[in-house]
């Protein structure tokens, strides 16, 4: 599940594969599908979103890890509110605030790669 969390937080800290995979959908391989709502969900499916510090010991490995990961919510639930829920991958990345979900997903990287 680790490997499935670093994976989808690598893919919110990249801005360059969120255009290319998941607006232009140049995708690595034949049968492969990959976007936003993709990643959110598993995210979600592994609860470091909503309940992060619960998940220490399992799938992430520290207290920072699980601070990160909060903050990356924080940062998701805000663009939702601002783009809405339902709202394309295109509309996603270009609301003023996707920027900042980059920047915590890039921190909660940065910690999640350290641990392996």
């Amino acid at each position: 599940m680790r490997a499935e969390v670093v994976g989808a937080v690598r893919a919110l800290s990249d801005p360059e594969h969120q255009k290319r995979v998941w607006i232009e959908h140049e995708y690595p391989s034949a049968g492969y599908f990959e976007d936003f709502t993709m990643n959110v969900n598993i995210l979600d499916d592994a609860a470091v979103l909503d309940r992060p510090h619960e998940t220490i010991g399992y799938t992430l490995a520290s207290a920072d890890e699980a601070e990160a990961m909060g903050r990356l919510a924080e940062r998701i639930d805000a663009v939702l509110s601002s783009a809405g829920d339902n709202a394309a991958d295109q509309r996603i990345i270009t609301d003023p605030l996707w920027e900042t979900v980059v920047d915590a997903a890039r921190a909660a990287l940065q910690l999640l790669t350290l641990h392996g």
